[in-house]
């Protein structure tokens, strides 16, 4: 389909330059042919002969940027919406957490999955990190809703084997233009030394990164120590499990040493900063790996710990928390943050033709509405995104040249009501039992 977003003002991301250039954001139009970005254009005049246009569109002089990169998910969690709250993390984890995912099904998990998708079109994100159970259905689920998805394993001593993640691996990054599939596990905590080397063969086999939650608690981080004698990061870092680079979800208690080893290995550090406040796990130092060249990324984890999956959310707070963590207003600027959640979350995720609005690059674009009060007056656009933006402010989110949400609408094959009568379905059945 050819599609013309035109009289609207464009944010590329393109330029690894202050977004407080005046002429950063600046007028034009957009042209989308089937799923890429054809042309971005400055002004009114291509010097193109345009296409015969299947639809025109209007942007009333909105902005239109990249999507939003969410790049930590356990979407079908939301089925633990405000189930789970109020309480520390271990016993979050152990008398709320596992004991009902032992009651979900695949085919539940599906149903799930798209309830939070509907929540991420919302707010303009337009690719996942996911890590869950069932990763099947997970990409069954966003290739039915038009969800980019990058999927990887919560491989753990209870959960999957590494002979079921390479399967996954082969056949997944095979399944749609929408999915892609990156190796990972889920913790070192959860997972035995012996399933962490035959992680590692995994990892050299294919040559590939790996993903995995990383110093979430304190507690974590000294029970490694009183395991293997060695810090975290080395402890897996010895076992050659960073040797192609990766990422950790988290990333809150990181020692000299951590914050070391992921800059020399060039592996991104995804925050979540409503989950850790939350469950009170901390506050990552995001300054800290800006100083040191650690590549930042922006999760909103799952709804049973956030509980919102909201990336407006999340980048005010990654700012706000680092203030506060370092006693400094000037400690991370907002236009940072704004990379993180889109260019950063699209390289962390290996999403290299999702990161910026560039000819060629693939069309997941999203229209802020710049006509609400709290956009108003316009001093600066990108600021104004991560301060005091919200998802009133999502006019549209389209994924791979399909516009699935627009003006409070979704564009999908079957109604929001629908999915939601059925997760409602589901949750009695579940805990009636």
């Amino acid at each position: 389909m050819n599609i013309r977003l035109y009289n609207a003002r464009i944010l590329t991301m393109e330029d690894d330059v202050s977004l407080s250039a005046d002429n950063v954001v600046f007028p034009g139009e957009i042209w989308v042919k089937d799923d890429r970005i054809a042309s971005v254009i400055r002004g009114e005049d291509s010097g193109k002969s345009p296409p015969v246009w299947d639809m025109e569109i209007d942007c009333e002089d909105n902005l239109l940027m990249p999507g939003f990169k969410d790049a930590h998910t356990h979407s079908a969690m939301t089925f633990l919406r405000s189930y789970a709250d109020d309480v520390p993390l271990q016993q979050w984890l152990e008398d709320k957490i596992f004991p009902m995912e032992k009651k979900i099904s695949g085919e539940d998990i599906y149903h799930f999955t798209k309830l939070a998708i509907l929540e991420y079109l919302t707010s303009g994100i337009t690719s996942i990190f996911e890590m869950y159970l069932t990763p099947d259905h997970i990409a069954r689920a966003c290739v039915d809703m038009g969800m980019r998805c990058v999927l990887t394993s919560g491989l753990n001593n209870f959960t999957s084997s590494v002979e079921r993640q390479e399967d996954e691996y082969i056949r997944l990054n095979h399944y749609d233009p929408l999915i892609s599939y990156q190796l990972g596990f889920h913790s070192e905590y959860t997972c035995s030394e012996d399933l962490l080397h035959q992680m590692s063969q995994l990892v050299h086999k294919y040559q590939a990164p790996v993903y995995t939650h990383f110093a979430e608690t304190a507690k974590e981080v000294r029970a490694c120590k009183a395991r293997y004698g060695r810090p975290l990061a080395l402890t897996l870092y010895d076992m050659g499990l960073f040797d192609y680079g990766g990422g950790g979800y988290h990333c809150v208690h990181m020692s000299e040493g951590d914050l070391e080893i992921f800059r020399g290995c060039r592996l991104y550090a995804i925050t979540n900063p409503s989950s850790n406040l939350k469950l009170a796990s901390g506050i990552a130092p995001i300054a800290e790996f800006e100083r040191r060249g650690i590549p930042v990324a922006i999760g909103t984890d799952g709804a049973a710990s956030n509980n919102c999956l909201d990336m407006f959310r999340e980048m005010f707070l990654v700012s706000g928390l680092s203030k506060i963590r370092e006693c400094n207003a000037a400690s991370l600027d907002a236009v940072r943050v704004l990379r993180m959640a889109t260019t950063e979350g699209a390289h962390a995720m290996r999403l290299k033709d999702a990161d910026m609005l560039a000819e060629g690059k693939l069309a997941d674009i999203i229209m802020i509405d710049l006509h609400q009060p709290n956009m108003q007056p316009i001093h600066n656009i990108p600021k104004n995104i991560v301060y005091s933006g919200s998802k009133s402010n999502v006019r549209m989110t389209m994924i791979h040249g399909r516009i699935l949400y627009q003006k409070g609408e979704f564009l999908l094959k079957e109604t929001a009501e629908d999915i939601y009568a059925e997760c409602n379905k589901i949750i009695r059945r579940i805990f009636n039992t």
